[in-house]
């Protein structure tokens, strides 16, 4: 015995639109398809933020070319000048 048979599936089929009505099983439906529509739009855009980044050129300073592409350190605190934790 079959569990996908085409009489099973079509029993299943007419349980579901009693149960739910055609109403519903429209609104299901157009809602899974503007979600899926909505989630491969949002990875094509992701996709091509990636690919800009990766193409955008990186700017040189004429006169000094190794600065310009130097990423400069993030400053750090002087280790005297913590604060006093409150009492």
């Amino acid at each position: 015995m079959d569990l996908f048979a085409p009489k099973h599936l079509i029993l299943v089929l007419l349980v579901v639109l009693l149960v739910f009505g055609t109403k519903k099983l429209k609104t299901l439906g157009s809602d899974l398809g503007s979600a899926f529509r909505g989630f491969k739009k949002a990875m094509n855009d992701g996709e091509g933020e990636e690919q800009s980044k990766q193409l955008a050129p990186v700017a040189k300073d004429a006169e000094f070319p190794d600065v310009a592409a130097a990423k400069p350190a993030p400053a750090q605190p002087h280790p005297e000048s913590k604060t006093a934790p409150h009492a």
